[in-house]
């Protein structure tokens, strides 16, 4: 068996993100490596978690396996997977509360019951699970702990989630799931049951994917004011990151909002140019207006934002001795 080493974990994990998030993959070459590095940590888990539930056939014991798994991470005995061992160790060297990643399990718990949802708050309550916590880790691992940074690390995780439930409705919907709020659809005048068993766009379920990108973009624009609320070097990742993300719905607005039909995608010219742009983001500035974290998100700003718990000499000495063993041990992964 090979041995394992933080290197190579890491290592496992960058590759991971290079291949499943081309848009994050592109950010994070701005981000700073002591942030990268942990960053890759938490993008393998959630993807490999996001998997399980995808790909799975029995859901629920995929869930529950999950929730061992980060248990097992949290306690210090990761299973012997790279990623599981790299989130490990970032999650105890940054204090990332474990509220954040189990809202992430609670948000794949309702993919897997195959929820919809009535309105945009009960959206938005699903949205700040799976991606509002995703936001709120990446500013843990920042240090940007203050309830405004953390509550515009949110907006920005939830206006990415809400881009993706734009762009993929087709996608969705040939999986047999909805994502649109309901209510919505029954104002346009769309039968959700008839769209489900025959995906195609029209003006009307195009106006609900222009509606939903709109709560994007106010959303897109909070979390540009905390920017600046970043450390310098972390500031042009995160920027580039939303406007990249914010790009996607430009897209489909110029496809005349047709998420079905198509997949909107960014080509590499226009991120580079973002990549660009997004630059600028390093540059010192003030004057930026707090604003109320979301309140389906109000939760995990709470949790992040709490003062850390003293670390007691057992807790140092376990976190030593993890890195110890992750150089000298031999794992199967599995």
């Amino acid at each position: 068996m090979p041995v394992s080493s933080p290197d190579a974990d890491l290592a496992a994990c960058r590759a991971l993100m290079r291949g499943g998030s081309k848009t994050f993959f592109a950010a994070s070459r701005l981000l700073p490596r002591r942030i990268v590095e942990p960053a890759a940590a938490l993008y393998a888990f959630c993807r490999l978690a996001d998997d399980a539930i995808d790909h799975g056939t029995a859901k629920q014991d995929a869930l529950a396996g999950l929730r061992s798994r980060l248990d097992r991470a949290y306690a210090g005995l990761p299973c012997a997977h790279p990623a599981d061992r790299a989130f490990a160790a970032a999650v105890a060297r940054h204090g990332v509360p474990q509220t954040l990643p189990l809202a992430l399990l609670d948000g794949f718990a309702w993919d897997a019951e195959g929820r919809q949802y009535e309105t945009l708050d009960e959206l938005l309550d699903y949205a700040a699970r799976v991606a509002g916590s995703v936001g709120a880790m990446m500013a843990v691992l920042m240090g940007a702990r203050t309830p405004d940074a953390l509550a515009r690390a949110c907006d920005l995780g939830v206006a990415m989630q809400l881009t993706n439930i734009a762009r993929d409705v087709g996608e969705d919907a040939r999986a047999g799931r909805l994502y649109l709020p309901l209510a919505w659809l029954r104002e346009a005048g769309v039968d959700a049951r008839a769209f489900l068993a025959r995906p195609r766009c029209d003006a009307a379920l195009a106006g609900a994917v222009a509606r939903l990108l709109r709560e994007a973009d106010a959303l897109y624009r909070r979390a540009a004011g905390g920017v600046p609320l970043l450390p310098a070097g972390c500031r042009p990742g995160i920027r580039a990151a939303g406007l990249i993300y914010a790009e996607i719905g430009q897209t489909i607005a110029r496809g005349g909002f047709d998420s079905v039909g198509a997949r909107a995608r960014v080509g590499g010219g226009r991120k580079a140019a973002l990549l660009l742009r997004s630059l600028a983001a390093a540059l010192p500035r003030t004057g930026t207006t707090p604003a109320p974290a979301l309140p389906a998100c109000r939760y995990l700003v709470d949790a992040a934002s709490a003062p850390r718990r003293a670390v007691t000499t057992g807790r140092v000495d376990w976190v030593f001795d993890l890195f110890e063993r992750l150089h000298r041990e031999q794992w199967e992964i599995s």
